[in-house]
C-alpha cells in the first residue's frame, strides 16, 4: 500500500514537471493518464485538478495541409473530470468550463470540413472554424459529439450519444441527434420542467 502511494506521488511529480514545460499552462493537482496523443500543447491550458482518462486525443493545430494557418486557444478550466477515449480538436477557440464532467468516448471540436468543391477531396478542402464553449458545471454523457460553434450555458446536461450544435441556455437537459432541449430548470417552481 505504501509503495503504491509512493509510486503515485513520484508519477505526479514527474508528470507535473514534464507537463508544465509542455503545455501553455498546467495546473496543480491535474492528471493525464496514458496512452495520450497531444498536438499543439503550447496552445493548451489545463487548469487545476483536471483529470483526463486513458486514450485521450488533444489537438490544438496551427496549420492544415490545405494551407490554412490557425491561432488556437484550447482551455480546460479547473476541476474538470474527463473519461477515457476523449477527443478534442481546436483550430480557433474551445473552452470547457470549471467543474464540468465529461464521460467516456466524447468528441468536441470547433471546426468542420468543407465539402463544396466536388472535384477536391474533402480532406484537402479548407476547414470552417467557429468557437465552441461549454459552460461550468455541465455534465456530458458518454458518446456525445459536440460540433463546431456550439455554446452550452452553465449546468447543462447532455444525454448519451447526442449530436450537439447550436446555442443552448443555462440549466437545460439536451438530448438527441440532432440535439434539442427537453427540460429546463425553473427558478419559480424549483424543478426541472419539460419544454
Amino acid at each position: 500500500m505504501k509503495q503504491n502511494k509512493l509510486r503515485m506521488l513520484y508519477y505526479r511529480l514527474v508528470a507535473r514537471t514534464y507537463y508544465r514545460r509542455l503545455f501553455k499552462h498546467f495546473g496543480d493537482g491535474s492528471l493525464l493518464f496514458s496512452p495520450l496523443n497531444i498536438a499543439g500543447p503550447e496552445h493548451t491550458s489545463i487548469g487545476e485538478k483536471v483529470h483526463i482518462g486513458h486514450g485521450a486525443r488533444i489537438e490544438a493545430f496551427t496549420s492544415w495541409y490545405g494551407g490554412q494557418q490557425f491561432s488556437p486557444e484550447l482551455e480546460i478550466r479547473d476541476s474538470v473530470d474527463i473519461g477515457q477515449n476523449f477527443t478534442i480538436g481546436c483550430a480557433n477557440r474551445v473552452v470547457i468550463g470549471q467543474n464540468t464532467v465529461i464521460s467516456f468516448d466524447v468528441f468536441i471540436t470547433d471546426n468542420d470540413h468543407s465539402y463544396e468543391q466536388i472535384d477536391v477531396p474533402v480532406m484537402q478542402q479548407p476547414l470552417i472554424v467557429k468557437k465552441t464553449i461549454i459552460g461550468e458545471n455541465c455534465f456530458i454523457a458518454s458518446g456525445v459529439k459536440i460540433l463546431a460553434g456550439t455554446v452550452l450555458g452553465k449546468q447543462c446536461i447532455v444525454g448519451s450519444n447526442s449530436v450537439v450544435r447550436g446555442e443552448f441556455p443555462d440549466y437545460c437537459v439536451i438530448v438527441g441527434a440532432p440535439a434539442r432541449v427537453i427540460k429546463r430548470y425553473s427558478a419559480q417552481s424549483g424543478r426541472w420542467e419539460r419544454v
